[in-house]
Formats: structure tokens, C-alpha cells, sequence
């Protein structure tokens, strides 16, 4: 939502919003725009009466200013719906989908379109360190970052229905938003929607190890395909990257067996490893030559909040992390352990997303955060789960802690040169983070 007031100010509208437990980057981002937000949901916010109110798919019926703009009668749409009638229908629309990786994909994308002097306009979830925001107009061309979540109360479709993609990227798919979504075949049968709307001359970049997309294009595909994939062994057919050193900060790149070029750069990880190479499928997709992107890919800066080093510290390098889902968190944390060997690594998780406070993803939790040598666990009155039952089983020291000053406290106590600690969360934690680099400063600085 952040994003699309960022848009419809560049397009010239007087744009304010509200939102509550608000937090940066987005905060800041709208304050630097000159945009007015409002900490809650008063409707007297509504007053002068606005031409359009814009409703995210957080707020629902009983919301005060929810029932204002419907008693009111004040024009009203979804912010999806809004974007897809007054950006996308008159561009070149690339979309990123998948349960994971979306926000680093999207921002890769959008990178390497912009060195290739497409001029592409995008809206991320997150903020590329390459651009410092998250969205802006462009020109012909636009990267947008394709949710599967509902888009809004008054449509229950997901969002990226609306977004009619000439290329769209389908990352990976596994059960996710259990606050809306019964199993993981009631969101295949979203991405099947999506891929209906890609036209017979559009292309599909796909995952084809990834079991649940394959079952979603058996229900239907009517655009060219490019397939992606790790090279475990030989290189064969489609995209295809291979792990130059465990980590994954050098890569190498195929296309049909034939060898594209070498990567070095500052992200890792095999699951970066693939977000860069879906990215070059759908550039190539788009016209951009291969080697060209590749050498867009060495310049990237990476993305706020994904494996962000917000700083070094007598050699205690502090992260932060946006985490959604077991998976992430594993190969996050799986790709931090090849990079770092045996240094230790200490984490901080807040279980924030609705799906990670209910109990669906209790029994990956521990297998995610197996990589971790000491584990806290933010919680709440809001889990339906008791965090002893992941601790519990991880080989290192874990600990839950309900307030976030303990929980520095508790990591300030332990961190020692050579660590590195990240905190994950997909909400503000608190700004634990900066609160644990911010003592750190000060406590080498006495």
C-alpha cells in the first residue's frame, strides 16, 4: 500500500493514508514522499471527503474508517484492482509470484531491466538498496512483486489476478497464509487463475523441481514455458545454476547446456542462487541479453530487510531479516552457515505473520532453525503455540522471551567477535534489531 501511494503521488494525486504500528523502512519512505499518515483508523481522517480511498486487504467489516468510507458512500476499490486499471493495463507487465523470494527476485529483475535502459517503473514489497524505494512509474516496462493473498474484504480473489503479466516468474508454492487459504490446493487453484491470464505470446519462468507448480500447470498452460532449475550434476536443458563455492556468493549460469557466464557477488545462498536465475530467464524473456544482466547481477546491493547487515561491531556483524515461513527461514539460515563455516550464528525470530502464530508451521520450525547455534523466540499473546515445543528440539541454546529488552539483554550477554546475529521477523520486532546493534555500539564505545 506503501508502494501504491508512492505511484499515485508521482502521478500527481494529493495522497494520504493510515495504518497502525507503523514502522521503516515503508515509514520513512512515505515521509520523504511528503505523505501524510495517520496512526490508526479515525474516521475523521475522512474529512475533506477524498475522491477515492483506497481499502488494504488487512482491514475488514467493524473497522472504524472501514465503516465510515461505507456509510459515507465515498468511492472506494482495492489498491490490486487499482494498480492493474491505472498502471498495468497500459504497460508491459513482468510479475513475481511464489511463496518465497518474491521481494529479492522482483528487485534482481527490476535491476537488470534498468541497466539494460529499459527505464522499467516497479512495485515491490520491499526496498532495493539499488533504488531506495520501493516503487516508482518508469516507462514501458513494470516489474510488479505478485502476491497470492486476498485482495481485499470485498474480493476474496488473490491479488495478482489483476495484474494481466506478459512474463510472469513462478518462483516456488507451498502452503502459506492459513488465515484465509485452507490447503495448499486452494492456493494452486489461485495460480492457475494467474496463469490463465498470461497470454499464448507471454512466457512462464517456472520452477520445474518445485512438485506444486508442476501440478498447477497440469490444470492448464497456454504460454511458452522456460524452465529453471539448480545443476546439481551436468548441465542440460532449460536455465539452469550452479553453486561455484557452498556458499553461493559465485555462480555459473546455463541455458540449454550451453554455459552463459560467471557471477560473484554479495548475496548466497542456493535459494538466491535461483531467485538470480529466474530473474535472467524472464530478462532474457524481455529481450535482454544474458551476459548483460549477468553483469547487472555483480552490482547488486540487495534488498532492506533481506539478510540486510545493518552493521559490524568488533566483528558481531548484525542482520535483519524479513521471515514469513519456515522454508525461508531454513535457507536463509542454511545459506548464512555455508557462507560463515563454523562461526556462530545467534537468532532472533518473531513469529508475526498470522500462519506463523497459529500452530501449522510448529513442526518445521525447528528444522528451519537448525543452522542457528543459539535461538530466541519473540512471543506473544497472539501464538497458539508453546515455543519450549521447538526449542526443545535444537542442538544449540534457545530461549522464548515475551518482552524485546530481555531479549537484547539476553543476546548482548552472549555475542562475542565473530558472531553473526540475525533477527527475523515480517513486522517491526520492536526495532530490536537496531536497539541490539545501537548496545553494541555503545558497549564497545565505553
Amino acid at each position: 500500500m506503501g508502494g501504491l501511494a508512492a505511484l499515485a503521488r508521482a502521478d500527481g494525486h494529493e495522497v494520504t493514508g493510515s495504518d497502525k504500528n507503523v514502522y521503516p523502512p515503508m515509514s520513512t519512505q512515505l515521509e520523504a514522499l511528503g505523505i501524510e499518515l495517520t496512526e490508526g483508523y479515525d474516521p475523521a481522517q475522512l474529512d475533506p471527503r477524498p475522491d477515492l480511498v483506497l481499502i488494504g486487504n488487512a482491514l475488514s467489516r467493524g473497522n472504524p474508517a472501514v465503516e465510515a468510507v461505507l456509510n459515507q458512500r465515498i468511492p472506494y476499490t482495492s489498491g490490486p484492482r487499482w494498480l492493474g486499471e491505472n498502471y498495468l493495463s497500459q504497460r508491459r507487465v513482468l510479475a513475481v509470484a511464489g511463496t518465497h523470494g518474491k521481494t529479492t527476485t522482483s528487485s534482481l529483475l527490476t535491476w537488470i531491466l534498468d541497466q539494460a535502459g529499459y527505464e522499467p517503473g516497479f512495485l515491490i514489497g520491499g526496498i532495493p538498496n539499488n533504488f531506495g524505494v520501493s516503487a516508482r512509474s518508469g516507462s514501458e516496462w513494470f516489474v510488479v512483486e505478485a502476491d497470492e493473498y486476498d485482495t481485499a474484504f470485498f474480493d476474496k480473489r488473490a491479488k495478482f489476478v489483476h495484474y494481466r503479466p506478459e512474463i510472469a516468474i513462478l518462483n516456488n508454492l507451498e502452503f502459506d497464509h492459513a488465515d484465509i487459504y485452507p490447503d495448499l490446493a486452494a492456493i494452486q487453484t489461485q495460480f492457475h487463475h494467474l496463469i490463465r491470464t498470461v497470454p499464448g505470446n507471454g512466457t512462464l519462468v517456472v520452477n520445474d523441481a518445485d512438485a506444486a507448480l508442476g501440478d498447477v500447470l497440469d490444470m492448464g498452460c497456454w504460454s511458452r514455458r522456460a524452465a529453471f532449475d539448480l545443476c546439481e550434476a551436468e548441465p542440460s536443458q532449460g536455465w539452469q545454476v550452479k553453486l561455484a563455492e557452498p556458499g553461493g556468493r559465485r555462480l555459473v549460469f546455463f541455458r540449454d547446456g550451453e554455459e552463459l557466464g560467471e557471477l560473484s557477488w554479495t548475496l548466497s545462498g542456493r535459494h538466491n542462487a535461483l531467485n538470480a536465475l529466474a530473474a535472467l530467464a524472464a530478462a532474457d524473456a524481455a529481450g535482454v541479453d544474458p551476459d548483460l544482466a549477468i553483469n547487472a547481477l555483480a552490482r547488486f546491493t540487495g534488498v532492506k530487510r533481506r539478510m540486510e547487515q545493518l552493521g559490524d561491531v568488533e566483528e558481531i556483524r548484525v542482520y535483519d531479516d524479513f521471515a514469513h515461513h519456515p522454508t525461508a527461514i531454513r535457507l536463509t539460515l542454511e545459506g548464512l552457515r555455508r557462507s560463515v563455516g563454523n562461526a556462530r550464528i545467534l537468532v532472533a525470530l518473531e513469529p508475526a505473520s498470522n500462519t506463523m502464530r497459529a500452530s501449522h508451521h510448529v513442526a518445521d520450525l525447528p528444522n528451519a532453525l537448525m543452522a542457528a547455534d543459539h535461538v530466541w523466540i519473540k512471543t506473544s499473546d497472539a501464538m497458539d503455540w508453546n515455543p519450549h515445543e521447538v526449542l526443545g528440539k535444537l542442538d544449540g541454546q534457545g530461549r522464548p522471551r515475551a518482552q524485546v529488552e530481555n531479549l537484547v539483554e539476553d543476546m548482548l550477554e552472549i555475542a562475542r567477535p565473530g558472531d553473526h546475529v540475525v533477527f527475523m521477523s515480517n513486522q517491526g520486532f520492536g526495532n530490536a534489531s537496531r536497539r541490539f546493534l545501537e548496545a553494541l555500539e555503545k558497549r564497545y564505545a565505553d
